[in-house]
């Protein structure tokens, strides 16, 4: 008897053992990702661009302006056409013009808008005192100083040009001041 017994007893232990290895499993539903549906979109058409016109390309524009100072070099002055505008004058060591320059240059301005087509040199000079390097500065400054101004005065901004001959071309060859407020000048000449 014992031996059947400890045969049930072993028989039980396995069958237990079975049963306790052999958990259930759970059944775990896996969820599918959704299903996307797409949505055909037809192409559409690219808009077509508006025609354009063909227009005639415009004719060249030919420029009379001057740029470099070996082009004006090769001109010549006209002093007939000269005539018609005023000399100004500058103060000792001064660039800044005075209310009779500003006169001046108002008449100076209406001559240039009257002929278009002039291109006027305006042409800084100054005493014989100081340096060449310094007096070739200071008529540049007179110089540009009078052009600025015609321009605000609405002078055409394209005929005007700008030189200075410091003290090399003295209107005056004397000594004094006289002769020195004389050579401190803004020249216009026509060029040709």
């Amino acid at each position: 008897m014992r031996t059947s017994m400890t045969t049930l007893f072993a028989a039980f232990c396995c069958t237990m053992m079975m049963v306790a290895g052999c958990a259930k499993q759970e059944m775990v539903k896996q969820e599918s990702p959704p299903i996307e549906t797409a949505v055909v979109v037809p192409p559409q058409p690219k808009p077509t661009p508006p025609p354009v016109k063909e227009e005639p390309a415009p004719p060249p524009v030919i420029k009379e302006k001057i740029t470099t100072t070996e082009e004006i070099s090769t001109l010549n002055e006209d002093p007939a056409a000269s005539k018609q505008f005023q000399t100004i004058y500058f103060g000792f060591d001064a660039i800044t013009l005075s209310e009779t320059a500003r006169d001046t240059l108002a008449k100076n301005a209406v001559a240039l808008k009257k002929n278009k087509g002039l291109k006027v040199q305006i042409q800084g000079h100054c005493d014989e005192r100081g340096s060449d390097a310094y007096n070739l500065a200071l008529g540049e400054k007179r110089a540009k100083s009078a052009y600025d101004y015609l321009v605000t005065l609405g002078a055409p901004a394209n005929q005007l040009y700008v030189i200075s001959y410091g003290k090399e071309r003295p209107a005056d060859t004397g000594h004094d001041e006289a002769a020195w407020a004389k050579n401190r000048r803004d020249d216009f000449v026509v060029l040709k």
